[in-house]
């Protein structure tokens, strides 16, 4: 049996959005966790644990958008050409997010609370569209001739909406019980506060879109509720509400200050795959698989390489500058 050069870039690309999802998200989450924190001194320090890690968080969006463009061309013209608009805004967020990051620390104290609005509307704005993307992804796309064949608004819909919104919770979970590892009192328990809320919030935004994707599209209830898929994926909401349990537990102990961060990425990881799950093995929902989406075996085959080569090296930098930077921070001191 043959290389699927196809599954594996699947594989890749997915590997590449995840990562981003949480590094980038705690990122974000941390400028949507803004309004729950007045102090200036405190705000620093929210700002200071991400400060030397940030940028390069975002290697993994363009290695997921790269791998796109090159292994899966149909899917990238398509999805680019139906979600222009929200990724467009995107990027001006994301834009806005980076300029405040750098600017706030370098502006006057009058000119502080421009650039913490800027970062705050940045990261909100940033994170909103990405879930307005995933939510116009598990809707679908009508194709003809390999083209994109509908209109500039039709992401624009109530759930992918919701879905924005839910990935605004997720991003502020993640940044919450980020800052309950790496800050400590008054910050710390302020974060464990606000994560308590956000842990319902993200339960709530979890049980509305598990049921609101398999009432809208029946291929999707099918392969949730269809026996023995049933059997199979039982174990996925079962894991959530296990995981979800605790969290809670974990943010309850003072003692327990790296538990609630892996906690919360584990339920970000299964929210992840039940949304895989829903469209598998379609690029393009709900008719164009990854195969028929695919670039030809020479050019996945040569994009391979590259790869094989590259994907180690940033996982060797990422981990290594996340060592470096490790511990606590405190008041007064970071990387500017």
């Amino acid at each position: 049996m043959g290389i699927d050069l196809s599954v594996i870039w699947f594989v890749i690309i997915v590997f590449a959005t995840l990562m981003y999802i949480v590094m980038d998200g705690f990122d974000l989450g941390i400028g949507i966790l803004f309004p729950f924190v007045r102090d200036a001194e405190e705000r620093d320090v929210m700002v200071n644990t991400v400060a030397p890690v940030w940028d390069g968080n975002e290697t993994w969006l363009v290695l997921g958008g790269a791998g796109l463009f090159g292994a899966f061309p149909l899917a990238y013209a398509v999805i680019i050409d139906a979600l222009t608009i929200p990724l467009t805004l995107m990027l001006i967020g994301l834009i806005f997010r980076g300029v405040a990051f750098e600017f706030r620390f370098k502006a006057t104290p009058s000119h502080r609370p421009f650039w913490d609005r800027a970062f705050l509307g940045g990261s909100i704005l940033a994170t909103f569209c990405q879930g307005v993307v995933v939510g116009a992804v598990l809707n679908g796309f009508p194709v003809h001739n390999r083209a994109f064949a509908g209109g500039p608004f039709d992401w624009l819909t109530p759930f992918t909406l919701f879905c924005g919104l839910g990935l605004v919770v997720a991003y502020a979970l993640l940044g919450a019980t980020w800052l309950v590892m790496k800050s400590e009192n008054p910050l710390q328990q302020t974060m464990r506060g606000v994560s308590r809320g956000l842990v319902l919030a993200m339960l709530v935004v979890m049980a509305v879109i598990s049921l609101w994707t398999p009432l809208a599209h029946p291929a999707i209830a099918v392969r949730w509720f269809s026996l023995p898929n049933l059997w199979y994926l039982l174990p996925v909401p079962g894991l959530t509400l296990v995981v979800a349990l605790g969290l809670w537990r974990s943010l309850a102990n003072p003692a327990n200050h790296a538990g609630p961060f892996m906690l919360t990425l584990g339920l970000i990881f299964l929210g992840f795959s039940g949304l895989g799950i829903s469209i598998w093995p379609n690029l393009i929902p709900p008719d164009i698989s990854l195969w028929q989406a695919a670039a030809p075996p020479q050019s996945q085959g040569f994009m391979l390489v590259g790869a094989l080569l590259i994907v180690p090296i940033i996982l060797v930098y990422t981990f290594w500058s996340y060592y470096v930077f490790r511990g606590k921070v405190q008041p007064g001191e970071g990387y500017h």
